[in-house]
């Protein structure tokens, strides 16, 4: 009984962790992606870890200063990754798409 509450304290721990992490990748994607297009751009794709780390491979290359790398890939396949669905585009009262 003690070894599960304390496997179930370290994996409380590691979310947490892991949520800090990723919302500090979401502040990171304001800083580095706004300045030079909108996020839809981002969201809307769903790439592999792999796939996210050559986009974020080639914006440097493009000039865009991390300031940290790391929490922007773990950010991008968390909440944009290969595995998760595209969100409908917005609907207005009559079903049309918003423009």
């Amino acid at each position: 009984m003690r070894t599960a509450l304390l496997l179930l304290g370290f994996a409380l721990a590691a979310c947490a962790a892991d949520q800090a992490v990723i919302e500090k990748g979401r502040q990171e994607e304001q800083r580095t992606c706004l300045p030079c297009h909108s996020l839809r751009i981002i969201h809307t794709n769903r790439l592999s870890r792999a796939g996210w780390n050559k986009e974020l491979d080639k914006m440097a290359g493009w000039g865009t200063k991390y300031t940290d790398r790391d929490a922007i890939l773990e950010y991008l396949v968390a909440t944009y990754g290969d595995d998760k669905p595209v969100a409908p585009p917005d609907m207005s009262a009559d079903g049309r798409a918003k423009k």
